[in-house]
């Protein structure tokens, strides 16, 4: 049986005033040079990083002169790193940077699912077919495309972990996150890309290296600076209206570098600060994040009351039942612990 992580308790859901489950997690607040300097539960537990990743997987297309190419603008550039909603502008936008790199919809790897943004604004989406274009992930995979077409590589097999592409991204989630390429864990996304898991402390170095990044990197010129500033500029392309990525961005106020993931996990880079934040929720539930990465936001003297109020929607949430009456409520109990920065560095 493999070795299970040193989870805490992040946020507790009540039924009354008796607390009735339990969301376990754990967090790393991490500075650009790798130092641990704030934790909660096990900061070296390795999860997969699912779509915080996508600024890393952009990162040799922006590089190699791929917006420049295709003439994207900086809305394209932030559907890069995008878990978009399906909305009319994603879609649209999504078409056009395929179309622009010689590409259809069914050039797409990424599958379809219903749009997002109906979830979001509580209604039921209408029957299937939909299209890939408004799959989330349809702007990274639309990069990847546009990435092929810019060095001649095959498409067919562009999320293949061998692929000239996927091996170029590999080479950059590794430099990010300061993971060894063969210490990287493989796993497939549920848009079918490659997608890999390191500790989270890791993965919190990779978001204060997005953050802080200024002129030009040693391996990738000014392309962190340019998918940061299109994500803090854009954050209805990378994430949607009613959605936590948005609501973080909006109360950064271009301080704050967001990125959700799948199954409870949540990172963000503090340009101010220089520091990376990751959460993770043990048991994948958004219901137990957005409280536990508010309160870290807190816990760190991030949130003023402006903040505070912005940011009330994914603080506390409530529970009611079938009739609507007001049963529980979902609530942080986390308390991150200060560490020495010389003692805790990362490799």
């Amino acid at each position: 049986m493999p070795t299970l992580p040193g989870h805490t308790p992040l946020a507790v859901a009540t039924r009354g005033d008796t607390v009735e489950s339990i969301h376990f997690g754990s967090v790393a607040v991490v500075d650009a040079d790798g130092r641990l300097r704030f934790a909660c539960g096990d900061p070296a537990t390795t999860t997969f990083t699912r779509s915080t990743l996508k600024p890393f997987q952009a990162l040799p297309f922006v590089r190699d002169g791929g917006v420049e190419r295709f003439r994207f603008d900086p809305r394209h550039v932030a559907l890069l790193c995008a878990s978009h909603s399906g909305e009319p502008r994603h879609v649209a936008a999504v078409a056009e940077m395929l179309e622009r790199a010689g590409h259809t919809a069914d050039d797409l790897a990424c599958g379809t699912h219903a749009p997002t943004f109906y979830e979001t604004r509580g209604e039921l989406p209408p029957p299937p077919p939909y299209s890939p274009l408004a799959h989330n992930c349809s702007g990274k995979h639309a990069g990847m495309l546009a990435c092929c077409a810019l060095h001649g590589w095959s498409t067919h097999d562009y999320v293949g972990f061998d692929h000239p592409l996927q091996a170029q991204i590999r080479n950059a989630v590794a430099d990010f996150t300061g993971v060894a390429e063969q210490d990287l864990q493989r796993g497939v996304d549920g848009c079918s890309a490659p997608n890999y898991a390191v500790p989270i402390a890791a993965l919190a170095r990779a978001f204060a290296r997005l953050a802080t990044a200024e002129g030009d990197d040693a391996r990738y010129g000014r392309a962190p600076v340019r998918l940061r500033d299109a994500m803090v500029a854009h954050p209805e392309m990378v994430s949607g209206e009613g959605r936590s990525d948005q609501m973080l961005a909006i109360a950064g106020a271009g301080d704050w570098v967001p990125k959700v993931g799948a199954e409870g996990v949540q990172a963000i880079g503090i340009r101010s600060r220089g520091l990376g934040i990751a959460v993770k929720v043990a048991d994948g539930s958004k219901r137990g994040l957005f409280p536990a990465v508010v309160a870290v936001l807190e816990q760190l003297g991030l949130l003023d009351g402006e903040r505070r109020k912005r940011l009330e929607p994914l603080a506390t949430s409530t529970i009611r039942n079938y009739r609507g009456t007001l049963t529980g409520r979902v609530a942080p109990v986390l308390v991150l612990d200060s560490l020495a920065p010389a003692t805790h560095a990362l490799p």
